[in-house]
């Protein structure tokens, strides 16, 4: 079945004859079809598929000047020829190389120029590996790092300057440092360390400026500690602390508390 794309152009914009090609024997045999599986097609999939049909040719299309087909080409070229592709101009390229290389080749990639590459990088190493990216330019490099990275070094990330980072700090790091997150400068991060904090220290959120935070410690603080919040000025905090109290007490107590 031909592309529904009828044209047949290459990378410079010129039109793709198959009398001139060094690979015109292939059309014989079905390893080429033109406008279906041809790698000098500007489009990648009937470059794919030229490689999935003739992957021994791989080898010789590393260098080509269209990034496309070394891209697609480092899919399927021997594995001792990708190395030098890690040094490529263009982030497919590099990518698509590293993917099928050992490990330790993947550490290498960790200060890549393209925040995608850094970003799939991330995704992929192992936790321990992942504390040089602690500190990277961009945020969601910085995300999945704090997603990832075992919980010993969230530490180093509890002041990072994008509050996305901050609340997966507060998600996963060590309850010894929570109190570190009672006054971060974003309600956000202060509520996802409200959850889980307890006792004094989540009392210590009692006067937050946020109301979600406070009603959270309202929802969750021991009753002996919910008068200082039966007149707070929102009213679903208000209502959550006579709520709790009323299902505890008789409404004599209440009252006294409200007082």
């Amino acid at each position: 079945m031909i592309d529904e794309i009828d044209e047949a152009i290459d990378w410079r914009g010129e039109a793709v004859e198959c009398a001139p090609c060094a690979h015109h024997e292939l059309l014989a045999d079905g390893g080429s079809r033109l406008r279906h599986a041809c790698v000098h097609d500007r489009y990648a999939r009937r470059i794919d598929r030229f490689f999935n049909w003739n992957r021994d040719l791989a080898n010789s299309y590393l260098k080509h000047p269209h990034f496309e087909v070394r891209a697609i080409a480092a899919k399927s070229a021997d594995v001792f020829r990708l190395p030098p592709l890690l040094d490529d101009e263009e982030e497919t390229v590099r990518w698509n190389a590293v993917i099928r290389l050992p490990y330790r080749y993947l550490m290498r990639l960790r200060t890549d120029p393209h925040r995608e590459v850094r970003i799939r990088v991330a995704t992929r190493l192992a936790s321990c590996d992942l504390s040089d990216m602690i500190d990277d330019a961009d945020y969601y490099v910085r995300l999945v790092v704090a997603r990832r990275i075992g919980t010993g070094h969230l530490l180093q990330m509890i002041d990072d300057p994008e509050t996305q980072v901050r609340i997966v700090v507060a998600q996963r790091i060590d309850e010894a440092y929570l109190t570190r997150l009672v006054h971060d400068a974003d309600p956000m991060v202060r509520l996802e360390a409200s959850h889980r904090l307890s006792g004094d220290r989540l009392l210590a959120l009692r006067d937050d400026t946020d109301w979600r935070v406070r009603y959270e410690v309202a929802l969750r603080a021991d009753l002996a500690a919910l008068a200082s919040l039966s007149g707070d000025a929102d009213p679903m905090v208000r209502e959550i602390v006579r709520d709790r109290i009323g299902s505890a007490r008789p409404a004599s107590a209440i009252e006294e508390i409200a007082r």
